[in-house]
């Protein structure tokens, strides 16, 4: 794996990220994920900040919009419109620095586990407008596969397929995170079926149990394996991990294959 396109990534570091982004580059990361949730929520006092930093660094930014509370398969009309307002507010202000924006899908609320068709057709129906938002930004839209976890969608290869067929939309591919792939046993499986899709790479660790977001050689997954199965693909690896030395970890072992 070619470690000049690798980029760091972290929603549980909770400080100032201005406290340790600039060490990135010292460490070996060539680009930094902003989690637009907490501490990185890109707004009008950070924005100061990230302009600093894409000017004075040579690190490449891509964004992850947010997911706390917010739910693309709400069938609460009033709270789908608030969730897909927060979506277009975050990709218009990472615009300016970001091309790539990673986007969870949907989850069966307690209304929509009754009615699960209704809640698959308004996560499709909300990436659709938020492609053709990212689109006037010339900005491609990563949707994620997640770990396995009750009520979410895009657990497995098919249903990520499923997704980006039925929402068709030029800017569309898939995030795919190696990590709750591995939740499922289904690494293989993404890189069998998923292969022509994947624009983003999420990696972190686990012992297959649940998402643990250990450092890359901490858990089961075969690495090698792994990196070899994806030896076309060009785009970005984001580490997603909980602090700075666990990234510094990833790294390390990553050089080591």
């Amino acid at each position: 794996m070619n470690t000049k396109r690798l980029s760091f990534s972290s929603h549980s570091v909770v400080d100032n990220p201005f406290n340790w982004v600039y060490e990135l580059e010292d460490y070996g990361y060539t680009g930094w994920e902003i989690v637009q949730e907490g501490s990185q929520k890109l707004d009008n006092d950070s924005l100061k900040n990230v302009r600093e930093l894409y000017e004075t660094t040579n690190l490449d930014i891509t964004t992850h919009l947010p997911f706390s509370d917010l739910n693309l398969s709400s069938l609460n009309p009033g709270i789908h419109r608030e969730v897909l307002n927060q979506m277009k507010y975050n990709l218009e202000i990472a615009s300016e620095f970001a091309d790539i924006a990673v986007i969870h899908p949907g989850y069966k609320s307690p209304h929509g586990a009754q009615v699960p068709e209704k809640a698959w057709n308004k996560t499709i129906e909300s990436l659709e407008i938020i492609c053709d938002y990212a689109d006037d930004y010339n900005m491609q839209i990563a949707v994620e596969n997640m770990p396995n976890i009750p009520h979410i969608f895009g657990k497995e290869p098919r249903e990520m397929i499923d997704i980006i067929k039925s929402v068709n939309r030029d800017n569309l591919g898939i995030t795919f995170d190696i990590g709750h792939a591995n939740t499922l046993n289904m690494v293989d499986d993404f890189l069998n079926e998923c292969k022509n899709w994947i624009t983003h790479i999420h990696i972190h660790d686990n012992t297959g149990k649940k998402d643990e977001h250990l450092p890359v050689g901490s858990g089961d997954i075969n690495w090698k394996k792994v990196f070899k199965g994806l030896s076309n693909y060009k785009g970005r690896y984001v580490t997603e991990l909980r602090t700075l030395e666990d990234g510094i970890k990833s790294l390390e072992y990553i050089k080591s294959l």
